[in-house]
């Protein structure tokens, strides 16, 4: 089995892959100063949920990761405790795609895997919104090389600073209200969150449309997408796992 780990600022998505197969995954808390062991407990705890162990089942590890203290952690976890060295994505690494980057060493490593994935199964031209911290559009152009994108803030990320710099807005649910028009505080601050981050989605969606052509697939992936998924028009699919899938593709190019 495969252990797949996509290591975000605020989220660590883990999964486990039977050959092409995403069998078992888990949202955790990015904690940045984690040991080797300590992520070794807690990965191997995910996995005992399902009756897997670390050392017996995992035979192989990719790591997809935007912070560097947890990769160097993941390298020597994997050592350690699955004595396999980890397909880590960074430069050097083969991906597959080509990188249509000013500087291919700044992109991160969920960007790179995005694209990866988007390319094998949906093709090109395409783009990715990726929900996360900062929300991401990575576009594969129709040569199917990654051809950039643009990072907006992420919804969280701009709820918490506009409620932490305004002492008598509460914070919210992330959900989208009955109606664009709120009669409360709170709808009023769900209808802008929502509907707000739906029309910059589509904006700018609407926008690299325009340079990129007809036929363009718009892919939705990341934690926080379910939020304003509904509210958005020209999302084409929703595909929260798309990264690690983006992983195991890099891994089999490398293993």
């Amino acid at each position: 089995m495969l252990l797949a780990v996509d290591v975000g600022n605020s989220t660590t998505v883990v999964g486990v892959f039977e050959g092409d197969g995403l069998t078992h995954h888990w949202r955790l808390s990015t904690v940045k100063r984690r040991t080797p062991d300590e992520l070794a407990m807690v990965i191997a705890g995910v996995l005992a949920l399902d009756g897997l162990e670390l050392g017996r089942h995992v035979t192989g590890m990719v790591v997809g990761s935007v912070v560097p203290s947890a990769t160097a952690s993941l390298r020597e976890m994997s050592a350690r405790y699955l004595d396999v060295d980890p397909v880590v994505v960074e430069p050097g690494v083969r991906t597959g795609i080509a990188l249509r980057h000013e500087n291919p060493r700044d992109l991160g490593a969920d960007r790179i895997a995005n694209a990866v994935a988007a390319q094998a199964l949906y093709g090109g031209p395409a783009i990715v919104v990726d929900f996360g911290t900062a929300t991401s559009f990575d576009v594969v152009d129709r040569d199917g090389s990654f051809a950039g994108g643009a990072i907006a803030p992420g919804i969280s990320t701009s709820a918490e600073a506009l409620v932490a710099r305004a002492a008598r807005l509460p914070t919210v649910e992330t959900v989208a209200p009955p109606s664009p028009i709120g009669r409360t505080t709170v709808t009023a601050l769900q209808s802008g969150i929502v509907f707000g981050f739906a029309g910059q989605v589509d904006g700018i969606i609407d926008r690299i449309c325009q340079e990129l052509g007809p036929g363009v697939t718009a892919v939705a992936t990341g934690g926080l997408a379910p939020a304003v998924l509904a509210a958005c028009r020209n999302l084409d699919h929703h595909d929260p796992w798309l990264t690690l899938k983006g992983l195991r593709l890099v891994w089999e190019r490398n293993a």
